[in-house]
């Protein structure tokens, strides 16, 4: 995976969360987006970009890793497509050496570098420049994409994310099975239904 990126969304205000802040949640013994940061490490992609905005100071201090890059989305307000535009512009700008980016989020607590893996094999498998996660009957991310498609993710606009290209690109497009990515955590509800699980 030495020509793959992995840019995590984290720039969300949590605005559902009552005041908390989800990329520092913790579950397992780590703030889900330390799991996340992780799962990539693990996956062995060659550059992991974090993509921060509201609360970037104390989300960046909470970070233990010196591999990853940070990106301050300062656009962050204006929507998830903002970050995944920051993302993927330091890609196409800075290295120049990666062919393909894996958008996730910090938000699914099942990512894994399992998942990681597959959507690359999936797309070597399949010739597909997109490969999206598959879940509750839809499509979502994880999800990776081809040099190719660059320039559309950077011109999505306000709450616009991967379905858009999804939906405009089905014949491009291959999935990987995710079952559990429908667990999302938005609100203090589904944290408190995260750590009843024991899976």
């Amino acid at each position: 995976m030495i020509d793959t990126a992995a840019i995590i969304l984290a720039a969300g205000k949590s605005r559902r969360l009552n005041g908390g802040i989800k990329q520092l949640l913790v579950f397992r013994n780590k703030t889900l987006l330390q799991h996340t940061i992780d799962e990539c490490l693990s996956a062995g992609v060659s550059t992991i970009i974090v993509v921060t905005g509201a609360n970037a100071g104390v989300i960046e201090d909470s970070m233990s890793n010196s591999e990853v890059h940070i990106v301050f989305n300062e656009n962050w307000e204006q929507g998830k497509a903002s970050g995944i535009e920051a993302g993927v512009r330091v890609v196409a700008e800075k290295h120049t050496h990666i062919h393909q980016v894996i958008i996730t989020a910090c938000d699914q607590p099942f990512v894994s570098a399992a998942l990681f893996r597959q959507l690359c094999e999936t797309q070597q498998d399949s010739g597909k420049p997109i490969v999206a996660s598959a879940y509750a009957g839809t499509m979502g991310i994880p999800a990776l994409f081809s040099k190719e498609y660059f320039n559309q993710l950077m011109s999505l606009k306000g709450e616009e994310g991967a379905k858009k290209i999804f939906k405009a690109n089905i014949q491009d497009l291959a999935t990987v099975a995710f079952p559990q990515g429908d667990i999302d955590i938005d609100t203090p509800e589904d944290y408190a239904e995260l750590l009843k699980m024991n899976l």
